[in-house]
């Protein structure tokens, strides 16, 4: 498991055992984000809900399951379409193998995934555990008022922030000439927003479709990060916000619709475009840079860092942009590379600063990063990204930052890359990653 969040929601009332029922789903056309994030809900007996999510390897046509080429969601890996995983304490093993086999694409590692979903089992029973805690050592109407507190916390708090915005518009491009569209429309007399989806282009041939979960989850991101206060990300920051998203469109498409670049990649440009219609942050790398390979023994899947645009705080304070840094959507850290190198058949030959790839301007955005991976066996290698042929945008006078680039080494030819490839390399082969760079801000 290369990540996971665990949280638990509402509340619930005394039972015997921690967790009543569980079940899993991980499509995008389920309203999870993509095939690779599956989510585990355990029902708590009564109104609890303890959850986690687990980043799992479901198969598809591509080792690491983040195929760049994919057309449907089939080719993107098993569906769990809300399978009864556990009941009466036991887990349902044989159910699960038989999901993960059942694609003409299945699961590589099928007992790497069933490990991985006991450990999130564990991770449930355990949420549940602390909810009944919580509800013993305070009462369930103690415990039911202060999940509402927190709520209208955050509401107040995002209606301050919308007080002080002005109405918006901004569009970003993809790489394929399609185009995000959002306009944020204020109302100051009730401190409410309108956040329109509208003349976003019609869902893509490609994976670069989104569930409009990843769209409402990036509305939900910006506001808290305007926001400034510490306070729980939690559905009360959307109350005050009416969220528009046109069906069919590229951010709520039609099944069988590819998703998996939709919360990887067009996520982060979901966000630039809101920023951008906020007028505070120039953007970002705008991709998370993904990278996978892998062979019958192994599989490796990483996001690489890159600029973040520069902007200004609420009191108008400029500020530059990080350089090599993960921003927004991927806020993971790297495999440090000593590890990377003891587990893998491959040499991190260098991963450095890209020297002035953000964007000029009074405040500077951030440089992006070049990474270059050498394989010691034969792989398959896979590069899903944004951001090759479209720069990252400046705002307020401040210039665009550079696309990214890559390409492989074998002996001594070089070859240039597209932003989407897979490829396979034989051992002593090499492959670079130049990060795209953040925009500046102010002439």
């Amino acid at each position: 498991c290369d990540a996971a969040d665990i949280g638990m929601v509402s509340a619930g009332r005394d039972i015997e055992e921690p967790l009543a029922r569980i079940g899993i789903m991980n499509g995008g056309d389920q309203g999870d984000v993509r095939q690779v994030r599956a989510t585990i809900i355990g029902r708590v007996d009564g109104d609890g809900v303890a959850r986690a999510q687990i980043r799992m390897r479901v198969g598809g046509i591509a080792p690491g399951s983040m195929p760049p080429f994919s057309r449907t969601i089939d080719e993107e890996g098993v569906q769990f379409r809300n399978v009864k995983v556990m009941s009466g304490g036991a887990f349902d093993e044989e159910t699960v193998r038989d999901v993960l086999a059942s694609s003409a694409h299945p699961a590589r590692k099928p007992d790497q995934n069933i490990a991985d979903m006991k450990a999130q089992l564990a991770a449930c029973a355990r949420g549940a555990q602390e909810l009944h805690r919580l509800v013993s050592d305070n009462g369930l109407d103690v415990v039911k008022a202060y999940m509402g507190h927190v709520q209208d916390n955050a509401e107040r708090a995002v209606r301050r922030v919308i007080e002080a915005l002005n109405d918006g518009h901004h569009t970003v491009r993809l790489d394929d000439g399609g185009q995000i569209s959002v306009a944020i429309s204020v109302n100051r007399e009730d401190r409410s927003a309108v956040i329109d989806f509208t003349g976003t282009s019609p869902q893509r041939d490609s994976n670069f479709n989104a569930p409009a979960s990843v769209a409402r989850a990036a509305v939900l991101y910006v506001f808290r990060c305007l926001v400034g206060d510490a306070i729980p990300l939690n559905e009360g920051c959307l109350k005050p916000i009416e969220l528009i998203i046109p069906e069919g469109c590229l951010l709520n498409p039609r099944p069988p619709a590819a998703v998996v670049a939709g919360n990887v990649e067009t996520s982060q440009l979901v966000v630039d475009a809101l920023f951008g219609a906020t007028g505070r942050l120039a953007a970002c790398q705008g991709t998370m840079n993904n990278l996978t390979f892998g062979n019958d023994r192994h599989q490796y899947y990483e996001t690489i860092c890159g600029g973040a645009g520069a902007g200004i705080d609420a009191d108008g304070d400029g500020f530059a942009g990080e350089s090599a840094i993960h921003t927004h959507m991927t806020n993971s850290r790297m495999t440090d590379p000593e590890v990377l190198e003891r587990r893998y058949p491959v040499r991190v030959l260098h991963h450095r600063i890209r020297a002035g790839s953000g964007g000029t301007g009074r405040w500077r955005g951030g440089d992006g990063s070049v990474r270059r991976l050498q394989f010691l066996e034969p792989m398959e290698v896979a590069l899903l990204s944004s951001r090759r042929n479209e720069n990252p945008f400046g705002l307020n006078g401040g210039g665009d930052a550079l696309p990214g680039q890559q390409r492989v080494w074998r002996g001594d030819q070089v070859e240039e890359l597209p932003g989407l490839f897979r490829i396979d390399v034989e051992a002593g082969d090499s492959v670079e990653i130049e990060t795209p760079g953040g925009g500046g801000f102010g002439g």
